[in-house]
């Protein structure tokens, strides 16, 4: 595997993969800077993003992100990164745009993280600027920042979003200044993303994608998920996570889709917006598809401008997706596989409605390499593929000789091809769509005075895909409830979706010869109980 440069990066390049990907159409010499240009000038009062009473044009966002994007260029070198930690609202395509065109490198944190996880983005991601809300379901960002910032060697500059007072350092005055813009050549090859996503290491690590990886995964989306030019997105998955932000930023322009963004998932709400709106395509995790069915059946709506749910990011049951088939009146509801690596490495079953596949497989590879390795391990490869990560050395056992990503889950092909995900080399636990690496909790818990030993593992659960469990042989007498827990976590600013929900105390764990953790024998244990 060759290394080519980008930016302050070495990633990835398959010079043979590139060259097929490019003969497909898959990769191309445009970027959707490009795209945003075009559409500016074809379709200017054509809208993009919808965000509450707000509609986004395309002219508006060719406007508003080229004025931003002449503000970063004046602030910070070519390659910077920006990060944004925002809710669904519509700024964020105007930051994830301006840049885009100006030549650096886009940032999406989620916005459920605190300060011990956004300090160590930040850091790592050696962020220039950063934008976030004031305050955001009664949190205060803009607080948070501060204190984060005051502990950086190297901090980014902060910019407020929707600030009350119109600071010096708002998003909206920031857009109101007067520089020029000077358009700037991109590679369709360069780095065009970083996105972080927690892994069994106990540090989150940073996904690198390309203009051509998430063009790629675009065209895959285009033609196998029935999607076509005026086709609306409801999008109320986090902006900060692949999906989101390919719904949201990258769909309009690249497949002639619009966005609907929710900033607070509600499924009784989600209803009246998705028949007022024609909705014809929603993705989410099992728990906004069980959500969903329930709050249509109170409403009694088929919700009939419906053409696709696609379901992943956990576990989800066959009964749901046969449920959702079964009720919704045109819509295809299929199970799919894949992660911030590789997204979408399969494509679902949605060749007709209600196919067996779509419930008992998570479907079958679309333009991604699929094959089975020691273990039984998936391991994918592709044009949508991340060219690597932050740090080169995270990438020795991501890799194998060929090139394919190990995912460190395991699965068997059924005789159609189709792929079914059977469970997890790694320790990953996945809770309403969001990864949890247990052994940062674990590492953090294992400084409070009652906690001697700990394992955190993931217990099924119908609601939300897993529930993490921390399995505790205690130091002392003492037994911390799982809210003292809770309690000792906020200490450090964690995100309250990685506190465990449950806590056992036994005397040992359960270890092989070597001294490690047999983590499936607690889970065996655990799910039984």
């Amino acid at each position: 595997m060759k290394r080519r440069k980008s930016g302050r990066w070495m990633v990835r390049h398959d010079e043979a993969g590139a060259r097929i990907a490019y003969q497909n159409g898959l990769w191309v010499e445009t970027t959707l800077a490009d795209a945003l240009t075009e559409a500016a000038i074809a379709t200017p009062d054509r809208i993009l993003l919808i965000d509450g009473e707000f509609k986004l044009t395309a002219k508006m966002l060719h406007d508003q992100a080229i004025a931003l994007a002449a503000k970063l260029q004046s602030q910070m070198a070519r390659g910077s990164v920006v990060s944004f930690i925002l809710p669904n609202w519509h700024e964020a395509a105007v930051i994830y745009m301006a840049t885009t065109i100006s030549g650096m490198v886009v940032n999406p944190i989620l916005p459920s993280l605190r300060d011990h996880d956004l300090r160590f983005i930040l850091a790592d991601a050696d962020t220039r600027m950063v934008f976030a809300p004031e305050q955001f379901r009664g949190f205060n960002y803009a607080e948070m920042l501060h204190r984060v910032c005051r502990e950086m060697r190297n901090p980014p500059q902060v910019v407020i979003v929707r600030s009350e007072a119109r600071a010096n350092l708002s998003f909206e005055c920031l857009g109101e200044t007067d520089t020029d813009f000077e358009p700037v050549t991109l590679d369709a090859d360069d780095v065009q993303m970083v996105m972080y996503t927690s892994g069994t290491t106990g540090r989150p690590k940073g996904v690198l994608h390309t203009h051509n990886s998430i063009h790629a995964l675009l065209m895959q989306i285009g033609k196998h998920w029935r999607v076509d030019a005026g086709d609306r997105f409801l999008v109320p998955s986090p902006i900060s996570h692949i999906g989101g932000s390919i719904y949201a930023f990258e769909a309009p322009l690249l497949l002639g889709t619009s966005a609907v963004l929710m900033d607070k998932w509600n499924a009784a709400d989600a209803i009246p917006l998705m028949l007022s709106h024609k909705i014809t395509h929603m993705a989410g995790a099992t728990p906004f598809l069980q959500q969903l069915l329930l709050a249509a059946e109170q409403a009694q709506s088929h919700l009939p401008d419906l053409k696709v749910f696609i379901c992943g990011g956990a576990s989800v049951p066959p009964s749901l997706i046969e449920q959702a088939n079964a009720y919704f009146d045109q819509a295809r509801v299929s199970r799919v596989y894949g992660s911030t690596e590789v997204p979408v490495t399969t494509i679902g079953a949605l060749e007709k409605r209600g196919m067996t596949e779509a419930a008992h497989t998570d479907g079958k590879p679309g333009i991604a390499e699929v094959i089975l390795a020691d273990n039984d391990e998936i391991r994918a490869r592709g044009a949508q593929m991340l060219v690597g990560y932050v740090h080169p050395e995270d990438e020795a056992l991501a890799f194998d000789e060929e090139g394919f990503y190990r995912t460190g889950d395991q699965g068997r092909l059924t005789e159609s091809g189709a792929l079914v995900v059977t469970g997890r080399i790694k320790d990953l636990i996945i809770r309403n769509g969001e990864n949890i690496a247990p052994k940062e909790i674990e590492d953090l818990l294992l400084s409070h005075r009652a906690v001697g030993e700990i394992a955190i593992v993931g217990v099924p659960d119908e609601r939300t895909g897993e529930k993490a469990c921390a399995v505790i042989v205690p130091q002392s007498a003492e037994r911390p409830s799982i809210a003292e827990l809770a309690d000792f976590l906020a200490g450090f600013g964690v995100a309250k979706f990685k506190y465990p929900e449950l806590v056992e105390y036994r005397e040992a764990l359960p270890k092989n010869e070597a001294g490690k953790v047999l983590k499936n024998v607690l889970r065996d244990a655990l799910s039984k109980n």
